[in-house]
């Protein structure tokens, strides 16, 4: 008896202590969520390691002391220049205002009339920098909404608007509209799951457990990630991963599990043997499942920042907690309800001959055909990758915020009437022995080079740091930011150095090309480690070298079309007109740039969704062929057996990551659109045509396994279940 169903049986046998087990656990994990893990949540984004511009980070910090939040205040009339005094009279008062808010909200206040707050060249537009205490991005970033709150009680005159831009002010931006499309997504997700599981199964009671059973593998996962936040911050993004994939494998592998014994009973069995049964089938092809999301995963936690390692850790919980719920909860759920999950009934209980009917056409179809399904659907999959070679990749800027956002509409004030990059400007560290004149020559080099703005030097410097400011031209995100940074470091510090001295690029345009130069420096390595280590786990699962060969082929065609179609979507000028129009219906925006980390944290989140189609789907053609040795009809018999299964399933993820996608973020936007859209490629092109046609061409050359592999052991995916004669077959009443 495999350990699976060991635990399956052991948990139906005495179901109401495991029942109370799980939810003491998703007790103390909300009880942990609520008190810790608020605290854990950062909007910022860490490196591990310390590329160019965390050192000028740290040099800045030996200047300036504790790094401080600057926003900006920007007030802005449609017709009164800044030397009349009602303009005059409007930014004192809210200067007197925000001042008065206290030295533990607001430390200074800078505006034209003291000459500590620029004025645009119109005199129409004029700053106002406000230094907002706290320490650190998320304390700060309180302080700023309670900045901005005020300035909204301050009276307005006719014709004048104050708005605030700056970094705590967009990151706050950011995690409101976050929180909305994770509820957003949330419910979408829920509901569609819950229509597609009755629709399947074919009653209502059988369609609510995975629902349940996803939920508390998301509550539980949550409270774990509250925990790990007492070592380690976590991006605030965690939360809608934790969400999104606990929701999609969560009642994906409920959904797998509860058919099997719904199966197991239609063919006579008892209960207890029925969940045994599912236990060593379904259940042991869930926990691989799940080994192999999870190690696909595991790549996310090589790169050198918080970013990856917060999502990669979330993901990994959520995955985990839902395959111990799986191999235990829900057989102890099984055990208590025994027939009466098929409560509810909404239609007449389809049999597996009227269930793999169509399926039984299609796999015909594509191996009577196999070359001829394969050239089709492959160059389908290489069509859509092709816009993948015209990907522009950056990092979301306020300018990808909706249009009704307040630090979007100040920005694009600050984009007109001064430089872009007031807010969060170039900054140039200088140490050495020559910094005087490395100063001077950088100053005028950059004056001369006209792609730039205003360039000042921090009266704090010193004679061993010195810190000079460069303002961009527009938003630090932006790729015109990026290639202007870039020629900044490659052409215009190299011919100013002088001497001895040493010059390092920082701000939060460095911070983003350094993101940008690690993500492409690690991608080999991730792909590397999540194809080798899924190559050997399916090899060791299904003992074959081209079963794991074959399938780690068509994932990537899969993830690779993904790609391809995420860019022709939402990257401006790539891509036809027809799906350029499509992307409007569904009110995605259009942008420069694709998310830089997206293409990575897809390929692992892809690669690990798409395996549990294959796993489920091969590990029922392995239990055929070790049965029969009939390679066609074990395909055949896969195919007609997981069929509707596996579309239900797919159509269950497709959902939970459209709900995603239907949010106000660009980022989750492409997020959602690409998991959706893999997805479906996965479950229709790749499992209904290329699984087939593939396996029908090499017959049982794919089973090929050498003699020198034999010493491996036979761990076997597809379980081995222990004989027990049925009862005469029957269709169980509800209870």
């Amino acid at each position: 008896m495999s350990f699976t169903q060991s635990l399956a049986r052991g948990s139906g046998r005495r179901p109401w202590r495991t029942v109370i087990i799980w939810v003491l656990a998703l007790v103390a994990a909300v009880a942990l969520t609520s008190q810790l893990l608020g605290d854990a949540l950062t909007s910022s984004i860490t490196f591990t390691d310390e590329p160019e511009s965390i050192t000028a980070s740290n040099l800045i910090e030996e200047v300036r002391g504790e790094p401080t939040d600057t926003e900006f205040v920007v007030v802005t009339s449609e017709g009164i220049n800044i030397s009349d005094p009602l303009y005059a009279a409007y930014v004192t008062e809210i200067e007197t205002t925000l001042l008065g808010l206290g030295p533990d909200v607001v430390t200074s206040v800078g505006t034209y009339l003291s000459e500590t707050g620029p004025v645009s060249e119109s005199g129409l537009s004029a700053l106002l920098p406000v230094v907002v205490a706290g320490d650190g991005v998320d304390e700060s970033g309180v302080n700023a909404e309670v900045v901005r709150d005020t300035l909204a009680d301050v009276p307005a005159p006719d014709g004048f608007q104050a708005l605030m831009a700056g970094p705590a002010t967009l990151n706050s931006d950011f995690n409101t509209i976050a929180e909305e499309d994770l509820r957003t997504g949330e419910t979408i997700g829920i509901a569609v799951a819950l229509v597609v599981l009755v629709l399947v199964f074919g009653s209502v009671v059988s369609g609510v457990i995975p629902v349940i059973l996803g939920v508390v593998a998301i509550g539980i996962a949550m409270g774990l990630a509250a925990l790990l936040g007492l070592f380690m911050d976590l991006s605030f993004f965690i939360t809608n991963m934790i969400t999104m994939i606990g929701l999609a494998v969560g009642i994906d592998y409920s959904l797998f599990i509860v058919s099997r014994y719904r199966e197991e009973r239609l063919h006579g069995f008892e209960k207890l043997d029925a969940i045994s049964r599912a236990g060593a089938t379904a259940t042991r092809a869930v926990f691989f499942s799940g080994l192999t999301v999870v190690l696909a995963l595991v790549g996310l936690l090589i790169l050198p920042n918080t970013l990856f390692r917060a999502l990669g850790l979330g993901a990994i919980l959520v995955v985990l907690v839902a395959v111990l719920a799986s191999m235990t909860l829900l057989p102890a759920v099984l055990s208590l309800l025994g027939d009466r999950i098929e409560s509810l009934r909404v239609r007449r209980r389809r049999t597996m001959d009227e269930q793999g009917r169509m399926w039984d056409r299609i796999t015909k179809t594509v191996m009577g055909r196999p070359v001829l399904s394969i050239v089709f659907a492959g160059g389908i999959l290489l069509l859509a990758a092709s816009s993948l070679f015209s990907i522009n990749k950056g990092l979301s800027g306020v300018s990808t915020l909706p249009d009704e956002m307040e630090s979007k509409q100040a920005f694009e004030i600050l984009a007109t009437e001064f430089a872009g990059g007031f807010t969060s400007p170039i900054e140039v560290v200088v140490t050495g022995s020559d910094i005087p004149e490395t100063l001077a020559n950088l100053e005028s080099d950059v004056a001369a080079d006209g792609g730039f703005g205003p360039a000042t030097i921090d009266p704090l410097s010193t004679n061993d740091v010195a810190v000079l400011s460069v303002q961009t031209l527009g938003d630090v995100n932006s790729i015109e930011s990026q290639e202007a940074l870039r020629h900044f470091r490659a052409d215009i510090v190299p011919g100013a150095v002088v001497g001895e001295t040493a010059v390092f690029v920082g701000g939060e345009t460095a911070i983003t090309v350094d993101f940008l130069d690690q993500v492409d420096d690690y991608t080999p390595i991730v792909f590397t480690v999540v194809l080798g280590l899924s190559f050997i786990l399916l090899m060791l699962a299904f003992r074959s070298l081209v079963i794991p060969a074959k399938a780690i082929a068509m994932n990537l065609l899969s993830v690779g079309a993904a790609y391809g179609l995420v860019v022709a979507t939402f990257q401006a000028d790539v891509g036809p007109a027809w799906i350029k129009e499509f992307a409007g219906f569904l009110g995605f925006e259009q942008v420069e740039t694709i998310e830089a980390w997206l293409p990575l944290f897809l390929f692992s989140i892809l690669f690990g969704l798409s395996m549990d189609y294959h796993v489920f789907l091969l590990s029922r053609i392995k239990e055929r062929f070790d049965q029969t040795g009939n390679n066609t009809e074990s395909v055949a018999y896969g195919l007609r057996t997981t069929g509707a299964l596996i579309t239900g399933a797919a159509i269950i993820m497709v959902a939970v990551f459209a709900g995603f996608a239907a949010g106000r973020l660009v980022m989750f936007q492409q997020l959602g659109f690409g998991l959706a859209i893999a997805v479906l490629l996965d479950a229709t092109i790749v499992r209904s045509v290329l699984v087939p046609a593939s396996m029908k061409l090499l017959g049982n050359r794919n089973w090929y396994f050498p003699t020198w592999l034999e010493w491996i052991p036979n761990i076997s995916i597809e379980g081995h279940i222990d004989e027990v004669v049925p009862q005469a077959p029957v269709e169980p009443a509800p209870a």
